[in-house]
C-alpha cells in the first residue's frame, strides 16, 4: 500500500487550544481514593497526594481536568466537601452505588491542580442541584472576598480566589441514567438560568453547555438543538462525549475515528443551525469533554462500600491505537474542539494505573495521548493526502492511514502523527513539503508489536511503549517512510 501526504505551509486550519490536551477525575471507583489521594501510601506528600501520579499527570502535561464528574455530578452537593473533613458528611453516592466520604472536595482538588501544573475545569449540578447552587460555587471559588461565600474560602484555608474560568453546566443531561434527568426543553431552561447567575458572579468564565452523550441517543442530535436554541448567548462550548469498546471486529474498532469524526461535524452542522436561528455573530465550540475506550459491556455489580474496582479497564496495543485514531481526529477538528477530555485519568478507565500501597505505571493508552499533548501544540494544517481505503462491515470503505500534521512554528518544527489501521499491510508514505525552505526529519517512533492483545501491568510496566525508529534524509523536500501494519507513528522535522 502506497500513501502520500503533501504538506504545504500556508494550508492552515487552526491554532491548537492547549485544552485540547485536558483530562477528567471523577469521584468514581478509586480516581480519587487510593488513585490521586492515598494517605500513608510511601510515596504520599503531606496532604495525603500520591507523588507518583503527580510525577506521571506533569509528564502529560495535562492542560484542565474536569471535576468532579460525571454522573457522580448529577447528585452530589459541593457543600459536603468543603470545611473541617471530620465534620463533612459521608453520603450514599447513587450514580455509582458506593460510599462517598467526601474526604477530597473542591479545596483540597484545586491544591492537587496546582501540584500537577494542571487548572481545574469545575462541574456544577443540574439534577439535583440548583441555579442558586450553581451560582454560590462561583462564587466561593472566583470571588476575592468580603462575601460569605468567599469568606468562608479563606476560613477553610485558601485567601486567594481560585480564578476557575471554565465550567459544565451539568453533565450527560440527555441520559435517562443521569441523577435528575430533564428533557431537553427543561435542561435548557434551567441551565439559562444558571449560566445567567454564574456569570453575573464572575463575567470571565467560560460556560459549557451539555449536549448528546452519545451518537446513538435516540434525542441526537435534536437535543443539542434545542438546548442551543435556550443558551445560544450564554454559552461558549456545546459538550459531547463518546466512547468506543471492541466488540470482536477489529477492523471496526480501528475505524471507530470515522464515528467520532462524523459526530464532531454534525455538532458543528447543529451549533452553526442554531447561530443562524439567532441572527448571531457568534460561533459555538464544541468541548469533546469526555472520550476513549471504554469496555462498557464489562461494567460488574458491586455492594455499597468506599472506592470499590469498577470501570478498570486493562488497555491493550489495539486499544492504544484506537485511541491515537480519535487524537487525530481531534486534532484535525482544532478549528472547531477546542476542549477535549481523555476520560478518565488515574484508574478508571484512565492511561495511569496504580495499586494501593505500591506503585504505579502507564497504560498503553498514555503513549498516544502523551504525544499528541507534547508535540501536537501549535497550528494544524490541512495536508493532501492519499492513501488506500480498507472496507469495514461498520462503516464501510474507510482510509486505511490517516494523519494530523502541526506547525510549531516558533519551535521551528512541524510533527506529523500517523495511524496505519491495515493490520496487514504496511504503507510505503512519502512526504513532501511545499513552501518551507527546508525540512530534517530528526525524531521518529512507532507504537507497534506483534501483538495487539498485549498489556502493561505493574511487573511489565513496559511491555507496551513507542520505540525509536529509523530516521531517513528529506531530499528534494520529500522522504519516504514506511509504517508498519496497525502501528502509531510519530515524525518530528526541523523546518524553515
Amino acid at each position: 500500500m502506497n500513501s502520500s501526504v503533501t504538506i504545504v505551509k500556508d494550508f492552515a486550519l487552526a491554532r491548537v487550544d492547549d485544552n485540547l490536551f485536558s483530562s477528567f477525575i471523577e469521584h468514581l471507583g478509586r480516581a480519587v481514593y487510593t488513585g490521586i489521594y492515598e494517605p500513608g501510601h510511601p510515596a504520599t506528600d503531606a496532604q495525603g497526594f500520591r507523588q507518583d501520579v503527580i510525577d506521571l499527570v506533569k509528564d502529560l502535561h495535562v492542560a484542565l481536568v474536569r471535576y468532579p464528574g460525571g454522573n457522580f455530578l448529577s447528585g452530589y452537593d459541593w457543600k459536603d466537601g468543603i470545611g473541617p473533613r471530620e465534620k463533612r458528611p459521608v453520603r450514599l453516592d447513587r450514580a455509582w452505588h458506593t460510599i462517598e466520604p467526601n474526604e477530597i472536595g473542591i479545596d483540597e482538588f484545586y491544591d492537587w491542580t496546582c501540584k500537577t501544573g494542571t487548572q481545574v475545569m469545575a462541574a456544577v449540578n443540574m439534577g439535583t442541584g440548583t441555579p442558586q447552587d450553581a451560582g454560590d460555587m462561583v462564587e466561593y471559588c472566583n470571588h476575592p472576598g468580603g462575601t460569605y461565600w468567599s469568606d468562608l474560602r479563606a476560613a477553610n484555608g485558601h485567601k486567594q480566589a481560585y480564578g476557575i474560568k471554565t465550567w459544565c453546566v451539568g453533565n450527560e443531561m440527555d441520559g435517562q441514567w443521569q441523577i435528575g434527568h430533564l428533557d431537553a426543553d427543561a435542561y435548557g431552561k434551567k441551565a439559562l438560568e444558571a449560566m445567567k447567575i454564574m456569570k453575573w458572579t464572575d463575567n470571565s468564565i467560560k460556560l459549557v453547555v451539555c449536549g448528546s452523550a452519545s451518537t446513538s441517543m435516540p434525542t441526537y442530535p435534536a437535543w443539542d438543538r434545542t438546548v442551543l436554541e435556550h443558551t445560544y448567548e450564554y454559552a461558549d462550548y456545546l459538550s459531547i462525549h463518546r466512547y468506543f469498546e471492541n466488540f470482536g471486529n477489529d477492523d471496526d474498532f480501528l475505524a471507530s475515528f470515522v464515528d467520532m469524526d462524523n459526530f464532531i461535524k454534525t455538532a458543528c452542522a447543529t451549533c452553526d443551525y442554531v447561530k443562524a436561528v439567532k441572527r448571531s455573530k457568534k460561533t459555538m465550540y464544541l468541548s469533546f469533554d469526555e472520550w476513549n475506550v471504554w469496555y462498557q459491556q464489562k461494567q460488574m455489580s458491586h455492594p455499597w462500600e468506599k472506592a470499590p474496582r469498577i470501570l478498570e479497564d486493562q488497555y491493550s496495543l489495539l486499544d492504544a491505537l484506537v485511541v491515537g485514531g480519535m487524537a487525530i481526529t481531534l486534532l484535525n477538528h482544532a478549528d472547531r474542539v477546542k476542549v477535549a477530555c481523555l476520560a478518565q485519568l488515574v484508574n478508571v478507565i484512565a492511561p495511569i494505573f496504580t495499586e494501593p500501597g505500591r506503585g504505579a505505571y502507564k497504560q498503553t493508552i498514555y503513549w498516544p495521548f502523551r504525544d499528541i499533548s507534547l508535540y501536537g501544540r501549535g497550528t494544524v494544517l490541512t495536508p493532501m493526502v492519499r492513501t488506500g481505503n480498507k472496507v469495514t462491515e461498520k462503516y464501510g470503505e474507510v482510509p486505511a492511514v490517516i494523519f494530523s500534521v502541526v506547525h510549531n512554528e516558533e519551535a521551528g518544527e512541524v510533527t506529523v502523527f500517523a495511524l496505519n489501521t491495515s493490520r496487514t499491510e504496511p504503507s510505503e508514505t512519502t512526504i513532501s513539503f511545499h513552501l518551507f525552505s527546508s525540512a530534517q526529519l530528526f525524531y521518529r517512533t512507532e507504537l507497534v508489536g506483534s501483538d495487539l492483545s498485549a498489556q502493561n501491568s505493574l511487573e511489565n510496566p513496559n511491555a507496551v511503549q513507542p520505540n525509536t525508529a529509523p530516521l531517513c534524509a528529506v531530499e528534494n523536500g520529500s522522504l519516504i517512510v514506511l509504517l508498519k501494519p496497525a502501528s502509531w507513528n510519530v515524525l518530528r522535522f526541523k523546518v524553515l
